[in-house]
């Protein structure tokens, strides 16, 4: 049993409740930091972020400057950092607490699709420039362009055992891209010419996930250069995966009820019930739950999943918080308490 501890059995990403979203907007991509869920929209002005202590109750934030259409969003160095696939010059928007946000000017005027962080550094990749579908940055606001190892559409980036890694949707076999420093860049093949859409690193693997391909939409690798293809617990348009709780998920934008997939070893593949039929954009987990956005739907467009007892109730503390969620806020304080205990 996860953790340690008696009475929760391993089942958290397997049942799905719908939750009620801040507003109705085009949610594309959610992370967790700083204890805080945070989830950005398409082309919403002044109100693009909503944020989450549990995933359950959501506020909607302020943002600046006009209705960018933000794609990806991570956090790094204490601070989360958005980009937009807008060709506008504020590409890039920075928060401290998910609360107050800042616009920042990109690196380029390119259509920026997702951003990480690792090794000190957030990269950012793109689907549109010459020769320039990379940037940089020490803090999330001052930008550098990059060579890309190729001009096709980059749609995600991760770090992992100290690799960045990218992934594309362009239709050839040379759909990878490696880089050490985050700087320098290796195309790589994949051996599938399928529109990979997400890629995330856990355990010592690359998961990736794609939206086409016939029964083989999933591919992994140990080490970022070599990749094997996996069949997919369904030909559905997976369009994002994460890793939580000793499990990879993915989530789709197609299928009849069954738009999630989940996998301990991120090889073998199971469908779950999704909680309602939306376009399921983005999942992340934090404090012991995982958490989707949609594109659509009528005020549910967010869903959890959390840990159960053995029973088949959520695990709670007597707060009323979830088990684990609880144990991290704990953590977290007696850190801040104590730094370097």
């Amino acid at each position: 049993m996860p953790y340690g501890r008696p009475g929760i059995s391993p089942d958290t990403g397997i049942v799905w409740t719908a939750r009620a979203s801040a507003a109705d907007n085009a949610w594309t991509a959610v992370t967790f930091g700083n204890g805080i869920f945070a989830a950005l929209s398409f082309f919403d002005a002044g109100n693009s972020i909503m944020t989450s202590p549990d995933g359950v109750n959501w506020t909607l934030r302020v943002t600046p400057g006009a209705a960018n259409a933000w794609r990806g969003i991570t956090f790094g160095n204490g601070i989360f950092v958005a980009v937009s696939s807008d060709l506008l010059v504020n590409s890039v928007m920075t928060s401290g607490d998910g609360v107050v946000w800042t616009l920042n000017a990109g690196a380029a005027l390119n259509r920026w699709l997702a951003v990480t962080f690792g090794n000190g550094l957030f990269v950012a990749v793109g689907d549109n420039g010459v020769g320039n579908r990379v940037a940089t940055s020490p803090d999330g606001v001052n930008w550098t362009l990059r060579a890309s190892a190729a001009d096709i559409p980059w749609t995600s980036v991760t770090f992992g055992d100290g690799l960045f890694v990218a992934v594309a949707n362009n239709g050839a076999v040379n759909n990878v891209m490696t880089s050490v420093d985050g700087i320098n860049w290796v195309l790589r093949n994949s051996g599938t010419i399928n529109a990979w859409n997400s890629v995330t690193f856990a355990n010592g693997l690359f998961v990736a996930v794609a939206s086409d391909g016939a029964g083989n939409r999933v591919m992994t690798s140990p080490d970022g250069i070599n990749w094997t293809p996996r069949a997919s617990a369904a030909d559905n348009s997976w369009q994002s995966v994460t890793y939580g709780n000793n499990l990879f998920i993915a989530v789709a934008t197609t299928g009849i009820g069954n738009r999630i997939m989940t996998s301990l070893n991120g090889i073998t593949w199971t469908l779950r019930a999704s909680a309602v039929d939306n376009n399921w954009a983005g999942v992340a987990y934090g404090v012991g739950m995982f958490v989707a956005v949609s594109l659509t739907g009528l005020g549910n467009r967010a869903m959890t999943s959390v840990e159960r007892s053995s029973g088949g109730a959520v695990a709670k503390s007597s707060s009323g918080m979830p088990l684990r969620a609880l144990l991290t806020s704990l953590a977290s304080q007696l850190g801040q308490r104590f730094p370097g205990a």
